[in-house]
Formats: structure tokens, sequence, C-alpha cells
């Protein structure tokens, strides 16, 4: 008996962090979301903060910010694969470039929401330095117009985060047996040939798991770009799930609200974190 309960010794302080700091506040959660008012007056309402929740068009807005915001994973994707394809071919002063790309990713999200505010705003540099080149007319209010909001803060998270992607995907390339690459260009492949038949199937999960890393990453943290950039506006057009939440938990006090679409949010992410684990299965099984 000692000797059976000897593995649980090593993995019970595991399983107690694990409990303490993600379980328990998580069943907190749950429970707050069951409940209306002030943490210091809660009042019993059941489902009913998940029954407002589709009746908010706030929260639909920003659910739908979220879905749009994820075409920036194929978009980042695609960049960063073929990035990483040109550094892997060796070109010159390629650790360079890829150290120069990666910079982005290590930067702080509030400083870069900070800068991008004062190159992005109606009459900041980028649009300033249009107008100087006779090119006013794509001059745009970058971050006042709902039409152009969510599109631009894509495109601060593209930048951002795009440099993981190429790092990722070069070291997977880095790793793949150069025999088989010698191989296909002694059967007389090209160098496109080479990228599409032999290294962007070998680094396959690779890409999966960016994609669902990205994917996971645009649902649940950035809420800092919208912040420093946008504090949801104009009129809740750049609201996000995240906003949603902060929004009704810490600025109206409405715990049980924020916490109803905690909740959701969270269901969004096991939904993509058991596709990846669905389509690592499925690998395995295969073999591949």
């Amino acid at each position: 008996m000692r000797h059976r309960l000897w593995p649980y010794f090593f993995v019970g302080p595991a399983v107690a962090a694990i409990a303490t700091g993600f379980l328990y506040p998580l069943a907190k959660v749950v429970w707050f979301s069951l409940y209306s008012g002030s943490l210091g007056a809660l009042s019993y309402v059941g489902i009913a903060n998940y029954a407002g929740l589709w009746q908010d068009p706030v929260f639909f807005q920003s659910v739908l910010n979220n879905l749009k915001l994820l075409t920036t994973v194929p978009v980042m994707t695609i960049l960063a694969l073929s990035i990483a394809l040109i550094l892997n071919a060796q070109v010159r002063g390629w650790r360079q470039y890829r150290a120069i790309v990666f910079f982005p990713y290590i930067l702080p999200a509030t400083a870069i929401g900070l800068v991008f505010g004062y190159l992005l705003e109606r009459n900041g540099v980028l649009n300033t330095q249009l107008r100087s080149w006779q090119l006013g007319w794509l001059a745009k209010d970058w971050l006042g117009s709902a039409a152009n909001v969510v599109p631009t803060i894509g495109g601060v998270i593209i930048w951002q985060q795009l440099g993981f992607g190429v790092v990722v995907f070069a070291a997977a390339l880095l790793a793949v047996p150069q025999e088989l690459v010698e191989a296909a260009q002694l059967d007389g492949a090209n160098a496109w040939q080479i990228q599409r038949m032999i290294l962007i199937p070998y680094i396959r999960h690779t890409i999966e798991f960016f994609v669902v890393v990205e994917a996971i990453t645009v649902l649940s943290s950035i809420f800092t770009y919208v912040y420093v950039l946008t504090k949801g506006g104009p009129a809740e057009a750049s609201s996000v799930l995240e906003y949603y939440i902060f929004e009704n938990g810490f600025e109206n006090g409405a715990i049980g609200v924020a916490s109803a679409a905690v909740v959701v949010l969270l269901v969004l992410a096991c939904i993509l974190i058991a596709f990846y684990l669905r389509l690592r299965a499925r690998a395995t099984d295969t073999g591949r």
C-alpha cells in the first residue's frame, strides 16, 4: 500500500497548486455568474445573467469583434511561414533578420498600444506623412471610425505576434532532416517543390499548434490593445469579450454579468483546445 501511495505523494503538491491557482478561482467565477449585485450584497438569479448576455447588443458586438479578429490568425500564419521559409534558406544575415522580426513580440503591449495610438490618431504621424506626400486620400480615421477600428487593431496584433510565429517555424524547419532535402534535390525538385512537398508537411503539427495558440490569444489576450488604443470605442465598436468583462466587472460593478461572460470566453477557448487535441489524436492514430 505504501508503494502504491508513493507516486501520489509527489503528485500531490502539483495538484494542490493547480486546485488553488486555477480550479478554486474557476469555481468562484461560475458561482458568481449565478448571482447579481455587488460583492457585499449578492442575490441568486440562476441563469438570468447568461440569458441577459444574449439580449445585450454590446455582448454580441464584442463576440463579433473577436470573431473578426480571428481572421488575423491565418494572415499571420501565412506571413510567418513565408518569412521563416526565406530565413531557412539562410540568406545573408538571416540570424539578424530573425532577431529583428522577433523584437516586437517582446515589447510590452501597453507600450505598443501607446505608440500606435500616437501614430494612428486622426492627425497622427501616419496621416500627417501621407498628406505631406500628397496621398491624403489614403489618410483615414484609423481609431475613431467604426469601420476602420477593428481592422486597425488586427493589424497591430499581426505586427506584434508575427515574430513569435517566425521563430517557432524557423526552429521547426531547422529540425527537418537534411537528407530529405538532399534526396529531393537529387530527384530534380526545385526550391518551391521542396518547400511545398517536404518542409511544410514536415512542420504541419507546429503550424497547427501555432494556429490554435494564436486563436486563443486573439480570444483572450488582447485586452491591453483595446484598452490603450480605443477603450472599446467609438460607441463600443471595438469592444471585445475581455473589455466587456472588464467594463461590467470593474466599471459597472456587475460581477454576475462579467462572470457569465468569463464562462462563455472559457468555453470558447476550451473548444479551440479540444479541436487541437482532436487533431493531435488523429495524427497519432494515423502515425503521421
